[in-house]
């Protein structure tokens, strides 16, 4: 582990090696930052033969190679980005033997023309983002399916699928269709305890967005947003904030998102604003916020997209502002599709479903997430028991959400649902909601609904809480809206059961009060014996981007922040004192030991550089 830098293993990392080496295929389902990659990077290091790694981030592979030789390994990529010079001598690397690690697309592969080169050495074959391959999965891609194909052709070969995110019933797909042979199945806890989800209904996107990044200045962060112009509202609003920021998505040219996307990753940029299109490629590891301005389209989607936050293990944000009418636009646009398979729309109503629960439910969001993905938020991976009073670490156990009281929830809910029935299903929400709030409007007078029983009925909970409750009904069943060519809110069978009293039925409530930090002691923190010195912190952090430009890496190749913080905690002052740092290793050490040193014993950033 030397040439790493690390003292430890991290949870099932060497079940996952040692499986590889014993020639046993694997399937290794890791939350982000759990440490895939030094599943299959040690057996390669080991120089028992070539490592073969199909991954569909063509943005993140010479990354990882870059990465990957600075623990020592000879590692290469593949792929259709490369320039000629590049892959003539990948191309010569992998025909003489030298290759230990070999990164290709899932389409390079599929080519068939590499086959005879990588055959003779191959030990192991690992499918990163191995979720790709299942039709239940949330990124299906169809390259993925046939890659049984070509592994046939390496009979002798270990098989490795790789995942941070699988709910059982995805992992079975994904046994089955990369044909996996007996394989050994490591699944480790999917909770993340050093992010903090919150989730809130959104009213007012721009702002909302706003106060969470300025809650972290000058840090890595990244905001997603639905549309293109979503994006661009968003990001030229931030920006006039005094945000460093920048627009991203797949309808700017190519060299202007590979501009924001390198400014990203070398941190000459803070903040990124974009859709979907952005961040699979990205291996930041010190991204101190996600903020999703709209509802993602599944679970899956969001422990995808929030996992990017704190991968280096530090206290990291994960915001997530919730409307019922994202789903509406996930499903229309789904159904715009005329190649829809009635099991995918299934599938995409199940997961709509059960993103919107987890958006509006006043539980914990650590314990849905964990449970969404089959595991007991009790599991002895995060403690013999859940924390007593909750994980600490989210808007409802930091009491920022909170649950009506039952007297109270069944009320309400049946006013509301009182309101839509009587409004007939002829309008939207925001009709029903004035209705309520007993606002009346031409249209309201017009049509008489302003002598209603419910005129106004629940005005003292104001139309924020009110449109949040409209949503939470939705979700659960007890309201729906209408995908026509205009969103009108209808009352369904079930909700007039509840207005007869038959079911239950939950609705939380924002408690107006400022966001609260972690309680004291439950974030992971930096093995460091105290606080770190900020000043240096951030002076290690000028030397490292330094560092990376002249050599042409990213900023996280030569150190994560983890090691920045325990070196200006502990402040090292010799080369064994520096090794005793966690991601520090012999290679490291050599490298860039003698500057870090010297910026930590007083010498500017730019002298040491």
């Amino acid at each position: 582990m030397r040439g790493w830098g690390y003292r430890s293993f991290r949870p099932l990392q060497r079940e996952a090696a040692e499986a590889a080496l014993a020639g046993r295929d694997s399937l290794v389902v890791l939350p982000t930052g759990g440490g895939k990659s030094l599943c299959y990077q040690l057996p390669a290091a080991l120089g028992r033969g070539l490592v073969l790694v199909v991954s569909p981030l063509i943005a993140l592979m010479d990354d990882q190679v870059a990465a990957a030789r600075e623990a020592g390994l000879k590692a290469d990529a593949l792929h259709s980005n490369l320039e000629a010079d590049h892959r003539g001598e990948a191309c010569r690397r992998l025909i003489s033997g030298e290759t230990e690690l070999l990164y290709v697309s899932p389409e390079r592969l599929l080519a068939g023309d590499l086959v005879e080169d990588i055959a003779p050495r191959l030990v192991l074959a690992a499918v990163d983002e191995a979720h790709c391959v299942s039709h239940w999965g949330h990124d299906f891609r169809p390259e993925y399916r046939r890659l049984a194909e070509v592994f046939g052709r390496f009979p002798k070969a270990a098989r490795m699928a790789l995942t941070a995110t699988a709910t059982p019933g995805v992992q079975d797909d994904i046994s089955a269709q990369l044909c996996l042979r007996d394989p050994l199945v490591l699944v480790g806890h999917p909770d993340r305890p050093n992010l903090v989800y919150r989730a809130f209904p959104r009213r007012d996107q721009a702002g909302q967005v706003l106060d969470v990044v300025r809650r972290h200045p000058g840090r890595g962060g990244i905001v997603y947003a639905q549309t293109r112009k979503d994006v661009e509202r968003l990001a030229a609003g931030l920006a006039s904030a005094g945000v460093s920021c920048a627009a991203y998505h797949a309808g700017l040219p190519a060299a202007e998102r590979r501009r924001v996307q390198e400014g990203f990753v070398g941190e000459r940029l803070d903040v990124v604003v974009a859709t979907i299109a952005f961040g699979m490629g990205i291996d930041r590891p010190d991204v101190r916020f996600v903020v999703h301005a709209n509802t993602p389209r599944s679970v899956e989607h969001y422990q995808q997209e929030s996992g990017r936050a704190g991968r280096d293990g530090e206290p990291a944000e994960c915001v997530l502002l919730f409307a019922a009418s994202d789903l509406a636009g996930h499903r229309w646009l789904a159904r715009k599709d005329a190649d829809l398979a009635p099991e995918r729309e299934r599938a995409l109503d199940r997961q709509l479903r059960e993103i919107g629960r987890y958006a509006v439910a006043p539980v914990c969001r650590h314990r849905l997430l964990a449970e969404h993905f089959g595991a007991l938020y009790s599991d002895p991976a995060v403690g013999a028991a859940a924390p007593e009073g909750g994980c600490g670490a989210c808007d409802v156990c930091l009491g920022e959400t909170r649950d009506l009281p039952p007297g109270e929830v069944l009320l309400t809910a049946k006013k509301i649902l009182s309101a839509a029935w009587r409004a007939e299903g002829r309008y939207g929400t925001g009709y029903v909601v004035r209705l309520l709030s007993g606002k009346a409007d031409e249209r309201l007078t017009r049509n008489g609904h302003d002598k209603l029983q419910v005129f106004g009925i629940l005005k003292e909970a104001g139309e924020a809480a009110l449109c949040s409750w409209v949503d939470q009904l939705i979700v659960q069943g007890f309201l729906d809206v209408d995908e026509g060519e205009y969103p009108l809110l209808r009352i369904t069978e079930a909700g007039k059961a509840l207005c007869r009293d038959e079911g239950s039925v939950r609705l939380g409530a924002v408690v107006p009060r400022a966001p609260r930090k972690k309680r004291a002691g439950t974030f992971v923190k930096a093995a460091a014996a105290a606080d770190p010195d900020e000043e240096l912190f951030e002076r290690l952090r000028r030397l490292r981007r330094l560092v990376a430009e002249r050599t042409g890496v990213p900023p996280y190749v030569v150190f994560h922040d983890t090691a920045l913080s325990e070196m200006a905690a502990l402040k090292p002052r010799t080369p064994d004192e520096l090794r005793s740092v966690k991601g520090v290793g012999d290679r490291k050490l050599d490298r860039y030991g003698p500057a870090f040193l010297r910026v930590i014993a007083g010498e500017s950033p730019e002298s040491a550089a």
